[in-house]
């Protein structure tokens, strides 16, 4: 009979990514069913409680508290203990370098470095960030759990500062050709990038990469900024930063649906600087205008990247050109014997956003945890049937878990998951590369579609891989290793979304 421990360190905060990485590995120990170690925020507590961790200490823990729980077969508390104590011993030791503890010290010691990345509970994120923008340092929240009124005020102070406040939540920038927390190594060139959606901008970057293009900036703001309470403020800057810079030609605007007004703001501010500049607003309607002036629309994430390269001079295939054959396709079709359900698991949020808009473009009625509200709306907590597509770095999936950009074999677990309904035909996939993501995440898949291959041998696995040559886990070798395992792998994410939707409808018709 499985048991259930939990242990809370009082004032023991460590880095929430770092205990995620902990988590998995605690998971890994012979006997061990599931372990959780993150910190005892209200959020955490929560999700622990709804997944059947009771304890007094958990209901007593407060944000600054290390919470250990474990789910197992009889593995000694000891044990457990010990574990997550040499994985914490191994960060403390990983190098010899003397770090600064405070914000201060930092600046001390690094008194040129103009950009503060900030990554703690949102309370201490929030005091922590208003200390940077008052020592005249751009900040980039890594941070969520901030509230919309503290988000409004830092971003109303940084402005008044010229300084950028990107986030709360924003996990892609790529300043002066850094790459900061989840982004892709991408060349240099005349394009710059604002935008409010993380893997919207490594979508966008990445293609620009692999057509010849190159980014000077990519400025996230987090996921809110465009809302009607936040008003844009740091688009709007980010923009005007820009705009200014002379290495700037082309400008890039990415955001998941804002409000109208805001979006009436961002347009006419985009309108303003004179330069060329392509806006595409993820999953609004498409495309939302015509031209207007220098500002031009796209209704895709590869398209932007397109247009943009276009307009800085850079030489673009046409889409036909990455065709798939009608005998590929009809070999495929050959393959799925009929059956016509889709299930689509991804990564991204805004690759998965994009994915759902085009599938439902074709003409299909796919269920998914990405719609705001309506009769497709699930949650994701069990297996439904029809065409479904998951976010899984949603908080359902990812309580005391790392993101499944940092470890995707969240994804294969819930794919077997997915197997029980046998109409299924056709998955649909994401791979994300760069700095943040997993060592090789077309391993991982390759072994996911593998176990359920075994189960459903007609299965048509579909996959676009975003990254780069020069990513850590080289694109073309993460590419080799799908198609090797008979994942057919499109150039991009929209092409991937319209194969899939194309091997459905057929078999439908």
């Amino acid at each position: 009979m499985p048991t259930s421990l939990v242990l809370v360190r009082k004032d023991s905060y460590q880095d929430s990514v770092l205990l995620m990485r902990i988590s998995r590995e605690v998971t890994s120990l012979p006997g061990v069913l599931d372990a959780v170690v993150a910190m005892g925020t209200p959020h955490n507590r929560e999700l622990l409680q709804s997944t059947g961790y009771v304890s007094a200490a958990l209901r007593d823990a407060g944000p600054n508290d290390l919470v250990i729980a474990v789910r197992s077969e009889d593995v000694g508390q000891a044990t457990i203990e010990q574990a997550v104590d040499r994985l914490l011993r191994g960060k403390a030791t990983a190098t010899t370098e003397q770090r600064p503890t405070t914000l201060a010290g930092a600046v001390t010691d690094h008194p040129d470095a103009n950009l503060v990345l900030i990554s703690l509970p949102g309370e201490h994120a929030v005091r922590e960030a208003r200390r940077a923008l008052s020592l005249g340092r751009h900040v980039m929240l890594f941070s969520d759990n901030v509230s919309v009124e503290d988000e409004v005020s830092l971003k109303r102070e940084a402005a008044k500062k010229g300084l950028l406040m990107m986030g709360p939540d924003c996990g892609t920038a790529i300043i002066n050709g850094m790459p900061l927390a989840f982004a892709n190594v991408v060349r240099r060139g005349p394009i710059g990038i604002v935008g409010a959606a993380g893997t919207g901008i490594q979508e966008i970057s990445s293609c620009i990469d692999r057509m010849g293009g190159g980014v000077s900036q990519a400025i996230g703001t987090g996921g809110r900024d465009l809302s009607e309470a936040v008003g844009g403020t740091m688009m709007l800057l980010g923009i005007e930063a820009l705009a200014a810079d002379r290495a700037t030609k082309v400008l890039v605007i990415v955001s998941k649906p804002p409000s109208e007004a805001v979006a009436e703001r961002v347009i006419a501010a985009a309108k303003g600087t004179g330069k060329p500049t392509v806006i595409h607003f993820v999953g609004g309607v498409t495309p939302p205008r015509g031209p207007s002036g220098a500002v031009q629309f796209a209704d895709t994430l590869a398209s932007t990247a397109e247009v943009a390269c276009r307009l800085a001079g850079v030489a673009v295939a046409q889409v036909s050109d990455h065709a798939v054959s009608e005998a590929r396709v009809a070999e495929l079709l050959a393959h799925m014997e009929g059956r016509s359900k889709l299930r689509g698991l991804f990564c991204g949020g805004t690759t998965g956003n994009e994915a759902l808009v085009l599938l439902s473009r074709a003409g299909l009625e796919v269920r998914s945890n990405l719609h705001k509200k309506g009769p497709l709306k699930v949650d994701g907590a069990t297996v439904v049937s029809g065409h479904v597509l998951l976010d899984l770095g949603d908080d359902l999936f990812c309580v005391g878990r790392p993101h499944p950009m940092i470890e995707p074999g969240l994804r294969n677990e819930r794919l077997l998951l997915e197997m029980q309904d046998p109409e299924v035909g056709v998955l649909l996939f994401d791979v994300v590369l760069g700095h943040g993501s997993h060592a090789d995440p077309a391993g991982l898949l390759v072994e996911g579609v593998g176990a359920a291959r075994q189960r459903r041998p007609h299965l048509v696995a579909v996959a676009s891989v975003t990254g780069t040559e020069a990513d850590p886990q080289c694109l073309s070798a993460q590419r080799r290793a799908l198609e090797a395992a008979g994942v057919v792998v499109m150039p991009d994410n929209r092409r991937a979304a319209e194969l899939a939707a194309l091997l459905i409808k057929r078999v439908q018709a």
